[in-house]
């Protein structure tokens, strides 16, 4: 991590925070979720970082990016992630994205297709329920932004303590960068769940051939096998990997079998 380049770049009205592995190696673009940074990759990206040229990106509203009033829905992120690869001239890099990230990933692929190689979603946020009130969704980000507020009231050692309380099969690698996040996160950012989870139509137009890794719903995954199973009917691009005993955040609860699934599926040699 020491040798990686902390860098940034004017993009869609805003300046976005980034790291590079660099090299000469083809490139892959890493998009966090909700309330992390472009460091909660670090440990993948160490593992990526023999074969490609690793681009970690703080999202809007996180890590060291500005942070706009509004703005924030999956097409605005997608937006800077088009306006990255076309300023940096990358040649159709490929992209793995997590839970926001793989909604904006999926944005992006749908309506920048031209931009994008091969792309991994993990545990996106495509529910089945089609009807969710504009008041649900306020109930939903006021509960989220209460817990935020107190989390970042909150001192990075009793921050840390909790983490790992709650997320006991983490490899110590993972934390450090997950606190860093949440203090640095902007409650702003929450604009992405003010919007509707609406995903079928994305999912139509992706043309890259896209793996879609799934867990256990039970212990906190969001795509459930009802949904894998339309998404696959809706477009025949997409691989569905379902990685078992883990929950939402796939890679840092079984990293050995996340990274065996893109393995074979970017074909990186062994």
């Amino acid at each position: 991590m020491s040798n990686w380049s902390p860098r940034y770049i004017q993009t869609n009205g805003i300046q976005l925070h980034y790291y590079r592995t660099g090299g000469d190696l083809p490139t892959i673009i890493l998009a966090h979720g909700i309330t992390d940074n472009g460091l909660c990759w670090t440990r993948l990206a160490n593992y990526l970082m023999g074969h490609y040229d690793v681009i970690m990106i703080d999202a809007r509203g996180h890590g060291c990016s500005d942070t706009p009033l509004s703005g924030y829905s999956k097409f605005d992120h997608a937006q800077d992630l088009a306006g990255l690869i076309e300023e940096l001239e990358l040649d159709q890099p490929h992209m793995i994205g997590h839970s926001m990230g793989a909604s904006n990933v999926t944005s992006l692929a749908a309506n920048y297709p031209h931009l994008v190689g091969q792309i991994i979603l993990e545990d996106p946020p495509w529910f089945t329920e089609t009807d969710v009130t504009d008041q649900q969704r306020a109930e939903r980000r006021n509960n989220w932004q209460q817990s935020m507020i107190e989390t970042q009231a909150k001192s990075v050692q009793e921050i840390m303590e909790s983490g790992r309380q709650q997320n006991p099969t983490w490899d110590a690698v993972e934390m450090e960068a997950w606190v860093t996040s949440k203090k640095q996160f902007r409650l702003e950012a929450f604009g992405f769940i003010d919007q509707p989870f609406d995903w079928q139509e994305d999912v139509k137009r992706i043309t890259s051939p896209t793996l879609l890794l799934t867990s256990d719903t039970e212990l906190g995954g969001i795509v459930s096998a009802e949904v894998a199973e339309l998404v696959g009917a809706i477009n025949n691009n997409f691989q569905v990997d379902y990685i078992g005993s883990a929950g939402h955040s796939i890679r840092r609860e079984q990293f050995d079998k996340y990274v065996a699934s893109i393995d074979s599926f970017l074909a990186l040699p062994i």
